[in-house]
């Protein structure tokens, strides 16, 4: 709080304290209101992760204090108040900075000093990861020190999304009830966090006697707004103006008014983000896919020709530096989101269906016998065995290094006769000897087709796995969201329909018979149906048959637009059938509005998010995986090379073929063997197909988070299946090809 707003509290008090004393009142004792007490209120709304970050920032605070540049510190701390965080400017700098040390002294200690003592002293030159450690420490520290804003760049994109439903409360409140406070009451009611926050602390904030009305609270909040959203501001100031109207008509209007400008605004406002998101998504296109995947097609002939590439290089570039900073573009292109709409939502059901919500192997034709798992067991069972999968070639080679499979005429075998005609069609480990410089100085592998087809299970757990956890936990929600959007489809002309009929003048319990007849078979229909058989059938009010916790209508259509309307209408019933059947009406004309926006914006984002779409579902892990199988082919032809030559060598060949044999010091081993380069390819799929699924839901829904999990379970599954079909059909295919070659170069 500022200091002029401070001696502004303490005068007021003074001279209340001074008039209730010579009014003959005894003057009530201040309680000042501690930070504990706001810390209760806001415990019961706040993500978890928040409050370990304030704790950090704490901490980091106490350690290394460190504070930013002045010029800074208001933004900071309007970035903090923004977002809820209880922490200050210098922690937030001090958190960054101690991150960045604790980085870098990670990458020293796992790049030099556990190699040292793994090695003994022999191998301790790993400084690739140190030296990565380094710049990658130094690079967090930009998204580290702005993280608040991050984070409060999050709390808009989530708040923003909200506005227009926010707007619609308060206006559906007012028309009816002419009382501010009520409604923003009524607002935080129906809102989930982060926006249903903001308002409890407007109204916290007059309790707390920070401000004498709630004119005065909002109108402070609302400066958070100024430049993000003026539409929301202007669509609350219509709303605050209504209350001064004397004329009725001239009130509503008002009210009216405030709704039409939000959708309007946000429609044109939405208009220019679509214009202007080409050129970001271009970008990220070309860095997070096209780039990306021409390194693939260069990297087996420099991993080939340059022995020094290790595969660890690889993962450290594909599955740590490029996923993190295509993600970090890919938040920044979302921060720059407008205002949107999001009218269904259904994730205050999430602990009441994940209780039933478990997966069941059957085992037998039995229904009753089978085993029932958590989506969270189930999809861990299967990363955990397809892992198995996966690293079952290195814990071969582990348990013998000497002995290797082969693929033979007689089937597998376990050795074969090397100068003998019997064609080996493929092995399963093919460790090579390392040679660097013409000199072997150890193995290296696998490199084996049997090892790299196993080695596809490995990206296969991960995206499966996390997959299958998203689409298991979030089906039933995702069909309740799809049952519900039906049912607010058709719900404004079911409410056009009960606001006539109580117009008539037609008690509200007939008018709902009547409603459901006339929309039978439709999920409306089955709405009000639900609502006349409680009142005929079990006898309950208008008002109990629709929000009884236990045979309710609204148990079975989970809807915060519905509830609302409901709402308002059971409010409004009480002052009159007229006064309800217009409600109603109004009700039913803003529903229309906001979807008729919310159509229009889908119309606006379509050509982007189907592009991406298309992207993340065969594009990316089509053309992955056939790289994948042209690498195996280069690799094994590479290998082949280097045995020849070096078999010329050893024969005192080097002469008549003028030196010809010191080539396979050019080729080295092979490269990075397949089994590696493959697991990097496979992961990176996995992860980007998750990033840009998760901003594709950006794009098109904002902060929705059913939405974006099922989104990704389903893109993942989709795609990861389809890398791994690809890969490995190619892998085989480009393996007969290179078995082929091989043998013409051996003849």
């Amino acid at each position: 709080m500022k200091k002029d707003e401070l001696e502004y509290i303490d005068f007021k008090q003074k001279y209340k304290s001074r008039l209730a004393k010579e009014l003959g009142d005894t003057p009530k004792q201040v309680v000042k209101i501690t930070t504990r007490d706001y810390e209760k209120f806001k415990q019961s709304f706040m993500p978890k992760q928040l409050s370990y970050y304030e704790k950090l920032c704490s901490f980091a605070e106490k350690v290394i204090p460190i504070s930013p540049d002045k010029k800074k510190i208001p933004k900071i701390e309007e970035a903090i108040r923004i977002s809820h965080i209880n922490a200050s400017p210098t922690g937030v700098t001090s958190f960054a900075l101690l991150m960045v040390f604790l980085i870098i002294f990670s990458s020293v200690i796992l790049g030099y000093f556990v190699p040292f003592v793994l090695t003994g002293g022999e191998s301790a030159d790993n400084f690739f990861f140190i030296l990565f450690g380094i710049i990658m420490g130094l690079v967090m520290f930009i998204p580290l020190s702005k993280l608040p804003f991050i984070i409060a760049n999050v709390w808009r994109m989530k708040s923003s999304n909200q506005m227009v439903l926010a707007v619609f409360y308060i206006v559906t409140y007012m028309r009816h009830t002419p009382n501010l406070e009520l409604a923003i009451d009524f607002a935080a009611e129906h809102l989930r966090p982060p926006l249903s926050l903001d308002l409890k602390k407007v109204m916290w904030d007059i309790e707390t006697g920070k401000f004498d009305n709630v004119t005065e609270s909002l109108d402070f909040y609302l400066q958070t707004w100024r430049e993000w959203n003026p539409e929301f501001i202007e669509s609350m100031h219509l709303i605050e103006s209504s209350l001064y109207e004397s004329n009725d008509v001239r009130r509503l209007n008002a009210l009216d008014k405030s709704l039409s400008v939000i959708l309007e605004e946000t429609y044109e406002k939405m208009l220019h983000f679509t214009h202007n998101l080409k050129s970001p998504i271009t970008a990220l296109h070309m860095l997070g896919i096209v780039l990306p995947i021409l390194g693939l097609v260069i990297l087996p002939l420099l991993t080939a020709f340059v022995p020094e590439v290790r595969w660890y290089h690889l993962f450290a570039l594909y599955n740590l530096a490029l996923p993190i900073l295509v993600y970090y573009l890919g938040r920044e292109v979302l921060s720059t989101r407008p205002t949107g709409y999001s009218g269904i939502d259904v994730s205050n059901l999430d602990a009441d269906v994940s209780e039933d919500n478990k997966i069941t192997f059957k085992f037998s034709k039995d229904k009753s016998k089978g085993i029932a798992l958590t989506p969270m067991a189930a999809a861990s069972f299967i990363i955990i065995s397809l892992l198995f999968i996966g690293i079952f070639p290195l814990m071969l080679y582990a348990m013998d290094p000497d002995t290797d499979y082969y693929l033979t005429e007689r089937g597998f075998v376990l050795s074969y006769d090397a100068d003998s005609d019997e064609r080996v069609y493929a092995k399963m480990l093919d460790y090579r000897d390392e040679i660097q410089q013409g000199m072997v100085v150890g193995r290296i592998g696998p490199y084996g087709l049997g090892a790299s087809l196993l080695s596809l299970a490995l990206p296969l757990a991960f995206g499966l796995g996390i997959g299958l956890y998203y689409k298991w936990k979030y089906s039933k929600m995702i069909k309740i969201r799809e049952h519900t959007s039906k049912l607010e489809q058709e719900f404004a002309s079911a409410l056009f329909q009960l606001g006539n009929r109580l117009g008539d003048g037609v008690p509200a319990e007939i008018a709902f018979h009547s409603v459901a007849r006339n929309m039978q078979g439709t999920e409306s229909g089955k709405f009000f149906d639900m609502v006349t058989v409680n009142i005929v059938k079990l006898g309950m009010g208008v008002e109990e048959a629709i929000f009884d916790r236990e045979v309710g209508a609204l148990k079975h259509f989970p809807s915060s637009i519905i509830e609302s309307s409901m709402k308002v209408f059971v409010e409004s019933i009480r002052k009159g059938p007229l006064i309800a059947s217009q409600a109603l009406l109004t009700i039913a004309e803003y529903i229309k509005s906001m979807h008729r926006v919310d159509e229009r914006l889908k119309d606006l984002m379509a050509d982007v998010v189907s592009s991406m779409r298309s992207q993340v579902a065969f594009l990316t892990p089509a053309i992955s995986g056939i790289v994948v199988g042209i690498t195996s082919m280069i690799s094994q032809i590479l290998g082949a090379l280097a045995e020849r030559f070096s078999e010329l060598g050893e024969g005192g060949a080097e002469e008549a073929f003028g030196g010809a044999a010191n080539i396979m010091d050019m080729f080295g081993s092979g490269g990075v063997p397949t089994y590696f380069f493959q697991a990097i390819v496979g992961l990176y799929v996995v992860q980007i197909t998750y990033i840009l699924t998760y901003l594709v839901s950006g794009i098109e829904n904002g902060s929705d988070e059913i939405y974006e999990k099922s989104n990704i379970g389903r893109s993942l599954v989709m795609s990861t299946i389809t890398y791994v079909l690809i890969a490995g059909i190619f892998t085989v295919m480009f393996s007969i090809i290179a078995g082929t070659i091989i043998a013409g170069i051996a003849s």
